[in-house]
């Protein structure tokens, strides 16, 4: 095999087995590549998870299973516009939403994965109503009431939430618990 390496004008030339050819198309492609490997770098949360930005306020379409499945946060809003918010949710085994109101709007649950206990009630010391969900149940809130989910089960919750009007800031992330405790003064 005979390599011979020759400079032409401004472009570097090979020949491989007197065959000439152009090593720039190949440079492009190192470089693009060297290129993404730092940005992948440079922002690892990106690599990790992609469920990280907020997309409202223009047309989204979306896997909303999958979405809610690779979703490692607490709480991660997605979608926030106008009226309406999405996020999804992921909670640890014996993790808890916490017990909550929101007065001003209504809001809607759909476990994905998991098993959870949902309570509610008009009053934050009578929740009366208490049941047992898992994969494919939806949990629907009337603004005004108390309500928790606690998950039960022994691997992570995952649920999307809407709120009618949005409830967090668009582009919210909680990646703990702790996290969404501390932004909402509890």
């Amino acid at each position: 095999m005979l390599l011979v390496y020759s400079v032409c004008g401004s472009a570097a030339r090979y020949q491989h087995n007197n065959v000439p050819f152009d090593r720039r198309p190949l440079m492009f492609k190192r470089a693009a590549l060297v290129v993404l490997m730092l940005m992948v770098a440079a922002k690892p949360s990106l690599a990790k998870d992609p469920v990280r930005s907020d997309s409202g306020m223009k047309p989204w379409v979306v896997n909303l299973d999958s979405l809610t499945l690779e979703n490692r946060a607490f709480r991660s809003t997605q979608w926030t516009g106008r009226s309406l918010q999405m996020t999804v949710m992921s909670l640890k085994p014996g993790e808890e939403i916490g017990l909550e109101k929101h007065d001003q709007g209504d809001q809607f649950i759909r476990v994905e994965q998991g098993v959870a206990r949902v309570v509610m009630g008009v009053a934050k010391e009578r929740l009366t109503f208490d049941r047992r969900v898992s994969d494919g149940w939806a949990i629907l809130i009337p603004g005004g009431y108390w309500h928790n989910v606690i998950n039960s089960g022994p691997k992570p919750l995952k649920v999307y939430v809407i709120y009618a009007p949005p409830e967090h800031p668009a582009g919210t992330v909680h990646n703990t618990r702790k996290d969404a405790e501390a932004a909402h003064g509890h």
